[in-house]
């Protein structure tokens, strides 16, 4: 386990330091490419008679169980670190949009692209059953903001889209997995519950997670308010994400949802009214740094499943209509919240276009869909959704810097046109 864990590390740190020097690619999209071109090379070096590396990389690979990896460690972290750094005076601005998109703009793209995926695959001449689509738009549902958010900084996005955009992914990570859940049950189970159970699992599973993360949440917050000591009181914070992971699990509440909320709970009444400026340092340095490597070893990782999937044409040219079904369907989710928005307050021009081509999808897709269980379906969605998450990264990631820069720049000019 240790030198696989070294192994790992390693070779993200190498991937990662080749993007910086000589690709100069966004960390998290460079990262995932350079993987990518690693994969490919390993792929090159076996198809001219020298299969031994690739191999030995597959095998390492192999070893590595990226759904459990991902939802039940690697998430909580991710999302805790992301919720720190959110002003939760921006987002009770902006509740209503985040609101919307992140619960019932995922039910809606769930059903939406379950529907356009079965139809897909039946031209394919595929047979999945409905119930399997449905899992597959929830588990594409979720938007991943990791590779966006820096763009996004760079190119001077308006707060109401910075704030819209991470808002909606923190949350709506935790109601795809819940609603994937679910899903997932109903599977299993072979029949269909009660509409007053599916509700039922759905509110423990979401509301649970809320009322959980803020128990916890507000607790570390009084403890770490009761000391001044930026050592324990960066531990506390640490404890809390393994602890109340591991705690979420066992109560079956939603563990992301629960960090999210922990997170804003830390991250605003913890860092205004509990913390000296020694301890906001290195709180910020210890989960910035652990952000970056888990960003890092996550994207890395999903470059190199290249080695593992099964791929075809007819793969490839199905999640190719997928990916821009997944695109459209994204305008049904946006575009009501933000007109509603807009009967209160201002909303900069392009807001729709940019949260639209900003819905990036990521890890999460890929590791809810190697849960799915053991068969020919899964082999199915498995190989289409990592399809359409590189896509997305590649296509959506390195493009909506220029969409966002040609959205600002388009406002002044519409507002002096306007007076």
């Amino acid at each position: 386990m240790l030198e696989l864990v070294a192994a790992f590390i390693c070779l993200t740190t190498l991937l990662t330091y080749v993007n910086f020097r000589f690709i100069g690619l966004p960390p998290t999209i460079g990262v995932m490419v350079t993987a990518l071109l690693f994969s490919l090379l390993l792929q090159g070096l076996s198809y001219l008679g020298y299969p031994g590396l690739e191999e030995h990389v597959e095998e390492l690979i192999g070893k590595i169980d990226f759904g459990d990896l991902l939802m039940n460690w690697m998430l909580s972290f991710l999302l805790f670190a992301g919720a720190l750094h959110v002003n939760l005076n921006d987002l009770r601005s902006y509740r209503w949009p985040i609101g919307l998109l992140a619960t019932v703009g995922v039910l809606i793209a769930t059903f939406v692209i379950g529907s356009l995926a079965y139809w897909i695959f039946g031209l394919f001449g595929w047979h999945v059953s409905f119930l399997y689509c449905l899992l597959f738009g929830a588990l594409i549902s979720p938007t991943d903001p990791i590779a966006v958010l820096g763009v996004l900084r760079t190119a001077n996005a308006s707060k109401p889209l910075k704030t819209t955009i991470v808002g909606e992914s923190l949350f709506n990570d935790g109601t795809a997995v819940v609603v994937f859940t679910v899903l997932l049950g109903i599977a299993q189970l072979g029949e269909t519950p009660t509409v007053a159970a599916t509700a039922w699992l759905f509110v423990h599973e979401a509301i649970g997670g809320v009322l959980f993360g803020g128990l916890i949440g507000y607790l570390v917050y009084l403890m770490i308010k009761s000391i001044e000591q930026h050592q324990i009181e960066v531990m506390l914070t640490l404890a809390l994400v393994i602890g109340g992971s591991a705690m979420a699990s066992e109560l079956h509440v939603s563990a992301p949802i629960a960090m999210v909320v922990a997170g804003l709970i830390i991250g605003n009444l913890g860092r205004n009214l509990a913390m000296n400026d020694m301890t906001r340092r290195y709180l910020d340095g210890f989960w910035e740094l652990l952000d970056d490597m888990l960003n890092a070893l996550l994207f890395a990782l999903i470059g190199l499943e290249l080695l593992l999937l099964p791929f075809n044409w007819l793969h490839l040219a199905a999640a190719s209509l997928l990916a821009v079904a997944i695109v459209l369907s994204r305008v049904l989710t946006v575009a009501p919240a933000i007109l509603l928005l807009r009967r209160w307050r201002s909303v900069p021009r392009g807001t729709i276009r940019v949260l639209t081509w900003g819905g990036l999808r990521g890890g999460v897709s890929v590791a809810l869909a190697l849960a799915l269980p053991l068969g020919p379906e899964r082999d199915l969605v498995l190989s289409i959704t990592y399809i359409v998450v590189l896509s997305s990264i590649l296509l959506q990631g390195l493009t909506i810097g220029k969409l966002v820069r040609h959205v600002t720049q388009d406002a002044p000019a519409a507002k002096a046109e306007a007076h």
